[in-house]
């Protein structure tokens, strides 16, 4: 019988290294990509609390109002942007698009964009978190 080559265990080694590294590699992206979905649903429901937070403050001033309503809207759709998750993607934009739609030119609409927000904003954080789970 004749001894195998010293090339050819080598190889072999060679060869499963490089499937143990791609395979560790591919786990090590799937962990990073579950780390961003995390944080992406976690920035999300931030942006919704902090815009409720920012409106409740500002009931007598229908211009900060709106204004406060769109960027949060806008940080929203930022974020739906970059979102690598569909759902969560179209959640984002689905809320951004609620709170942009929200038109507050007077003293009037500023106590009904408020109503508005506190009855919504738990079904936006719900669905915000939904899309993440």
């Amino acid at each position: 019988m004749r001894p195998l080559p010293r090339r050819i265990p080598v190889l072999a080694a060679s060869a499963v290294a490089t499937v143990l590294i791609t395979t560790g590699c591919s786990e090590v992206q799937q962990v990073k990509e579950g780390v961003g979905n995390v944080q992406q649903c976690l920035q999300a429901t931030g942006i919704v609390t902090d815009t409720v937070k920012k409106i409740t403050g500002l009931m007598d001033d229908p211009a900060a109002m709106e204004k406060a309503l769109h960027e949060g809207g806008a940080k929203l759709g930022d974020l739906a942007d970059k979102a690598a998750n569909t759902t969560l993607k179209e959640a984002a934009d689905g809320v951004a698009d609620s709170l942009k739609s929200l038109n507050v030119k007077d003293a009037n609409d500023a106590i009904t964009a408020g109503r508005k927000v506190a009855a919504d904003s738990v079904k936006w954080a719900e669905r915000l978190t939904g899309a993440c789970s």
